[in-house]
């Protein structure tokens, strides 16, 4: 079945969710608060995953938030329609979900006190489980092939644009002290080591035992058990849980069960003409890819 997609200043996305007016209101009329925390990311670089980190760090570690309340509505997508109305009627401090890219962001939040997290992920594991979530996903087209998808991922024609320009965006404002930048790869290397930063920059300081609560209520197991945030409460019209299990693998590098040789060495030569003059050295250009000049 064909979809289509919004068109929203040169980006796809998904319909259903998604409209032009709900875009344009996100960029240029949502009202942001000062004690706001926003969850950005590209999609499928662990958007869930934080979004029961903060959820469990603002709960002070207590899990019962997180196990009765649905994350959308625990923390917004307030770029759609549905969940624009739901951030206006969250009472403060909101948590608030998107994969916007800077350009589309609300403009409100320049000029706030306002925290943002930004999570990256190694692109060669994010265009895996991109594929996977666009074959399950009924707001998705159906890709034809994993060759294809991996080549509209790497030209940026896939919804929400591209992976490059996305992070190229963010990264843009590494400094700012109201924006904390993470990597996949961080998390999954030391979860309770990373808590703890997150609790230090959004001024929660929890205590171990609050801590390890956070740690052991988002590991993969725990999440996919979580009716609340494992997608299986989604009606079969926008979720095909037959086709997929939307919380899949939860692993660092499964790329190299996916990459052809020839596809490996495609994605690096893109890699590195995308991401010249970025700075920093990002985890996964430490595994595989041909370092940047």
């Amino acid at each position: 079945m064909s979809v289509q997609y919004i068109q929203y200043k040169g980006i796809k996305f998904p319909p259903g969710y998604n409209s032009v007016h709900s875009l344009c209101f996100a960029e240029n009329k949502f009202e942001v608060r000062d004690d706001d925390i926003f969850n950005v990311t590209y999609p499928k670089s662990g958007t869930v995953w934080m979004t029961e980190i903060l959820s469990l760090i603002l709960s002070g570690g207590d899990p019962t938030w997180n196990q009765s309340v649905l994350n959308s509505l625990r923390s917004p997508w307030f770029s759609t329609r549905l969940g624009l109305e739901t951030a206006h009627n969250c009472p403060s401090p909101r948590l608030l979900t998107c994969h916007l890219p800077i350009q589309i962001f609300p403009k409100a939040f320049f000029n706030s006190k306002a925290k943002l997290v930004y999570t990256s992920r190694d692109p060669r594991d994010v265009v895996v489980s991109y594929y996977y979530f666009t074959k399950m996903c009924r707001t998705y087209e159906d890709p034809r092939s994993f060759d294809q998808f991996l080549e509209s991922f790497l030209s940026g024609d896939v919804p929400h644009g591209s992976w490059f320009d996305h992070l190229k965006g963010w990264m843009e404002l590494e400094g700012r002290s109201n924006i904390f930048f993470i990597s996949y790869e961080e998390l999954k290397q030391n979860l309770q080591g990373s808590v703890g930063r997150l609790c230090h920059f959004l001024g929660k300081e929890l205590d171990d035992a609050a801590i390890t609560s956070v740690v052991e209520n988002t590991s993969l197991e725990a999440m996919q058990r979580n009716k609340m945030c494992n997608s299986t409460m989604l009606p079969k019209e926008l979720m095909d849980q037959e086709k997929g299990t939307f919380l899949r693998k939860g692993v660092c590098g499964d790329w190299k069960n996916h990459f052809t040789v020839a596809q490996s060495e495609y994605f690096d030569k893109v890699y590195q003409e995308k991401m010249q003059g970025v700075k920093g050295t990002f985890p996964w250009e430490q595994t595989g890819l041909v370092k940047r000049v």
